[in-house]
């Protein structure tokens, strides 16, 4: 019986803990920092029914509202939860740092006290804001962060920036919408895909929050020096608590739209430094090896090969070149093909690029491909480093021998050739000849004379056909606008063409290529050419979705043309994307 009797004892008084323990009685307050001219809202909020209540003494400040006292019962998921606040409203009598003390309640025969706040008075303020004011709760509780990894990067280095909108625990978002995106000159970027927007918990200047992640994006800037991020600005409609309360003693809400801004961030870029800068380097930045490898090392002449130039790791891999390879010059090379095989996170780029190169050899031998070296900075060890491919020898087997040597080709580039003579080398002077008349022969009445006599009266009719249809053609103002705007196209397409090699010079040229193209195809104006209008009128002509996928990304590749590092070969698949594109949509509009 004692047994049983402790146990219930126990019983009783773990039940008495448990209920204890689920009871709280706290303090919050609208603002912790305001002007001597605004007021404060301060909420003593239990979620017990108790008695005895105590409010602290408001030393500093005079009570100019409250007590207010609101109760509310609601149930979720077949429990019961209850709720009540005494309000107060505070108007401060000096300037300066002052404490509001502890409130005290007695809730099932226990004393409950609320933790002490601090409040900082300050100067009066040129616009006084309503502690109880949707709009002024909305801007307390809703802030817009740009989060940068790193504000110091080197040249080249991966750096993220992380936008974050916190709300507070009272507060709710209903919608949003975006007014101004960030802008990043001078960098490359590359937004990360946020598949589903998930809420966390956090804090927000020393209080609790719940925040989403809205965009992760990847930058690496292209320039030393001070660079801005503009800001992302968005417009939101926030749901506020307000006094009033339902039927069923739930608290109502209130809306209120709130603008908000992540601000200007600058990033101090530092330039990689010139001391120790290997004379290949071409801007890599990151952690990579290299290598130089080929698909055979035997075979028979005519027969082809690919040499591979591959960078694999982690860095700035669409930002770099690739070195060239060095073959002797018995071998016949076509131009590199281009391959990226890289994905983004918020590490940066990962995965490989490669230069593969199509190689046939003509004679027989022993064919070197000399040790090329590739340099890049590690942002580790804050140096240069190089890697040295090691050198590989072709060895062909079959085929015809060099007149050059009849001995194996050992250099890169081969030996100086001699001239081989034959019998044929004189069969330019020629042995025959031909005789022509030296008679005179006379203009008068000849076949010229006639037909410089009657030839201006024919031309008559001629002169006046040609020029009724030029002042037809002079007439048609639009038309003759369509046809200028066409030579403009192909003027500077040939321009573009011209100018490979020469970024500046060639994306130039073609985007004043398209653009003129458009004007000829579509008949819209320069200040109409709006991407959206592009495509509007591409459909309405009947173009297929490819093409206008294919012509727009050609667009969007000239404007970010200035802020990317472009190879000669992207040039030149830029180009025949471009003439592709043109070429499709002229043989499918209507």
């Amino acid at each position: 019986m004692k047994l049983i009797k402790h146990i219930v004892i126990i019983a009783i008084v773990l039940v008495s803990s448990m209920a204890n323990a689920q009871v709280t009685f706290e303090s919050k307050v609208s603002k912790k920092k305001l002007g001597i001219n605004e007021r404060l809202r301060i909420d003593f909020e239990m979620n017990k029914d108790g008695d005895n209540f105590n409010p602290p003494d408001f030393n500093n400040f005079t009570v100019v509202g409250g007590p207010n006292q609101s109760v509310s019962h609601s149930y979720s998921n077949g429990k019961r939860s209850y709720s009540k606040i005494y309000s107060y409203f505070l108007a401060p009598k000096g300037q300066g740092t002052f404490t509001i003390k502890q409130a005290v309640i007695e809730i099932d025969g226990e004393v409950y006290k609320t933790t002490p706040i601090v409040i900082t008075v300050t100067s009066a303020v040129q616009s006084p804001k309503d502690g109880n004011s949707a709009d002024y709760i909305a801007s307390e509780n809703i802030h817009l962060v740009a989060e940068v990894s790193d504000s110091k990067p080197y040249l080249n280095e991966a750096i993220t920036v992380v936008y974050k909108l916190y709300v507070s625990p009272d507060t709710g978002v209903s919608n949003w919408r975006e007014i101004n995106s960030p802008k990043f000159s001078d960098f490359w970027s590359q937004n990360i895909d946020i598949k589903q927007l998930s809420v966390q918990n956090g804090t927000y200047k020393g209080e609790n929050y719940r925040y989403v992640v809205l965009r992760k994006t990847v930058l690496y800037p292209q320039k030393s020096g001070e660079l801005e991020i503009e800001p992302l600005s968005l417009d939101i409609t926030v749901e506020v608590p307000t006094n009033r309360r339902d039927i069923f003693g739930g608290r109502l809400m209130q809306q209120a739209h709130r603008t908000v801004s992540a601000g200007k961030r600058t990033i101090n870029v530092k330039e990689l430094p010139a001391q120790g800068k290997p004379a290949d380097f071409t801007g890599a930045v990151g952690n990579f090896d290299f290598k130089v490898s080929t698909s055979k090392a035997e075979l028979n002449a005519s027969e082809s090969l690919q040499a591979k130039v591959e960078v694999t790791g982690s860095g700035n891999l669409k930002l770099f070149q690739l070195p060239k390879l060095s073959l002797p010059s018995s071998l016949e090379v076509y131009e590199p093909e281009h391959a990226e095989n890289v994905k983004t996170n918020l590490n940066g780029m990962q995965g490989n690029i490669s230069d593969t190169y199509t190689v046939v050899p003509q004679f027989k031998g022993k064919y070197p491909i000399p040790n090329i070296s590739f340099s890049y900075f590690d942002l580790k060890t804050e140096s240069y480093k190089t890697i040295n491919s090691n050198e590989i020898v072709i060895d062909v087997l079959q085929g015809p021998t060099s007149q050059s040597n009849n001995q194996d080709i050992t250099a890169a580039g081969g030996d100086k050739q001699r001239v081989v003579l034959n019998s044929n080398q004189f069969v330019f002077i020629k042995t025959d000849t031909t005789l022509t008349s030296t008679k005179p022969s006379y203009f008068f009445k000849s076949v010229g004379f006639w037909a410089a006599l009657l030839l201006p009266f024919l031309a008559i009719p001629l002169v006046m056909v040609v020029k009724k249809n030029k002042d037809k053609r002079d007439a048609d103002v639009f038309g003759n606008r369509i046809r200028k705007a066409d030579k403009l196209a192909k003027r500077y397409l040939s321009e573009a063409k011209n100018a490979l090699g020469q970024k500046e010079a060639f994306y130039i040229a073609l985007d004043k290529a398209l653009h003129n193209y458009l004007k000829a195809t579509l008949h819209i104006e320069t200040s109409d050419l709006s991407k959206v209008k592009i495509q509007e009128l591409l459909h309405k002509g009947q173009v297929s979705q490819q093409a206008i996928t294919g012509f727009v990304t050609i667009l969007e590749n000239c404007e970010l043309a200035r802020y990317t590092p472009i190879t000669q070969v992207e040039m030149e698949q830029d180009y025949e994307r471009a003439a592709s594109a043109i070429s499709q949509i002229d043989k499918e509009i209507r």
